[in-house]
């Protein structure tokens, strides 16, 4: 179990009651930074922050003098407490401090302070005031003044147009640590998080889009931590881990995001679009109808035509029939506005997709003169299947991607 020391009585002791912000800064082995840190972040808080506060040190496991140092910290400095917990992770020190916390907003940083403290108070104000119910510092937008490799640079944005193309995130930057919540959101959205690492942040962000709660993003001055130990390479697969299991549980509807939702009084009707796990559902089983029209329109044309033909003909009706039921039925199109343009991108895709087969076709030609209808009809399903995915993305994020909705429209951002 954890414990939290106590910190001692001061001259200038905290006002009664329970503070309005409480700031997490998980750790491990951090017992360089965490010194300066911690005095330079009470330091800006005593200064120029106008509520009660408190800061947590959440201790992940150290095995250096970080606990020690810790517990020296909430001796010295008023509203200052330490959380130690048996095992390491971020997303598991975060959940734990934020579910003993009683501060009306909860937030977090890196203890590097690599965000510029500046952006804190722009943070919190929007969740103190009711405005919004999570608050994110974003590197990535407009405004944002970030120094950091190229490298990063690139495996962030990476990362989020990642997101972007299978959760449907509409935040920019779901890795920044520098976050805040208004705790009565937290309680209904922690139970639901299942990550205990760096994914945490992801999960929380979209769980909370997905329950058409309202996301406040802050430009900030962002400097990298030369001495940054995050393995991206573990960190990558581990988040990929998590966006597959998350898009299953969103599809699967074990993830009661619609409860948290009716919960907090947000009406659905309001949610700006169609999530991700319903656009995927509709797609596929209009690709399962596509696929079984295909093969069997590719085995009456080959009756008369070539395999390269025949699989040209097949693949042309199947796609325009596709593209109308798709705009229809995954992404919800009425009418004919835009008809034409849509109909001329999904041949566009359509063309990939050909190419694809074709090759696939050639390639079993290549191998096997002599390969009958069955192997080519089979090679041809699973090239199919393989450009599946691609023409998904291809769909939702060009040919109906949905107009750029205004910020007075916008619920969850």
């Amino acid at each position: 179990m954890s414990t939290v020391a106590t910190t001692p009585e001061h001259e200038w002791a905290p006002p009664p009651g329970p503070p309005v912000l409480d700031v997490v800064v998980p750790v491990f082995n951090e017992e360089i930074d965490l010194d300066p840190s911690v005095r330079t972040l009470h330091a800006h808080l005593s200064t120029t922050f106008p509520y009660p506060f408190r800061i947590t040190i959440a201790d992940n496991a150290s095995t250096d003098a970080t606990a020690e140092i810790a517990e020296r910290l909430a001796g010295e400095l008023p509203w200052v407490r330490t959380l130690r917990l048996p095992q390491k992770g971020r997303g598991r020190a975060l959940r734990a401090a934020w579910t003993a916390s009683d501060a009306q907003v909860l937030a977090y940083m890196d203890v590097d302070l690599s965000t510029d403290l500046a952006a804190l108070l722009p943070l919190v104000a929007p969740l103190v005031t009711g405005h919004s119910d999570i608050a994110i510092g974003t590197r990535l937008a407009r405004g944002a003044r970030v120094v950091r490799g190229p490298k990063r640079e690139l495996i962030s944005r990476c990362y989020n147009l990642l997101l972007r193309g299978t959760l449907r995130a509409r935040f920019s930057d779901a890795q920044c640590g520098f976050k805040a919540i208004r705790r009565d959101v937290a309680v209904h959205l922690l139970p639901l998080v299942e990550d205990d690492a760096w994914f945490f942040d992801t999960e929380l962000l979209v769980l909370a889009q997905r329950s058409g709660l309202r996301v406040h993003e802050v430009p900030v001055d962002w400097v990298d931590h030369p001495d940054s130990r995050v393995d991206v390479a573990a960190t990558a697969m581990a988040d990929l881990r998590g966006v597959a299991r998350l898009s299953r549980g969103l599809l699967t509807g074990r993830i009661p995001v619609a409860q948290v939702r009716a919960a907090l009084g947000r009406d659905p009707a309001r949610t700006a679009e169609v999530g991700f796990g319903d656009q995927l559902a509709r797609f596929v089983s209009v690709g399962i109808a596509s696929t079984l029209t295909y093969a069997l329109l590719y085995l009456m044309a080959r009756l008369w035509l070539p395999a390269g033909w025949a699989n040209f003909t097949a693949l042309l009706l199947t796609a325009i029939g596709n593209t109308a039921a798709n705009r229809r039925l995954t992404f919800g199109v009425r009418g004919r506005d835009g008809a034409v343009r849509q109909h001329a991108q999904g041949l566009a895709v359509f063309l990939l997709g050909l190419g694809l087969t074709s090759g696939a076709l050639l390639a079993l030609h290549s191998v096997a003169p002599d390969a009958g209808r069955g192997a080519e009809l089979a090679v041809l399903v699973m090239a199919n299947l393989v450009t599946t995915f691609v023409r998904f993305l291809a769909l939702r994020l060009w040919v109906f991607r949905h107009r750029r909705v205004a910020p007075s429209e916008r619920f969850a951002a």
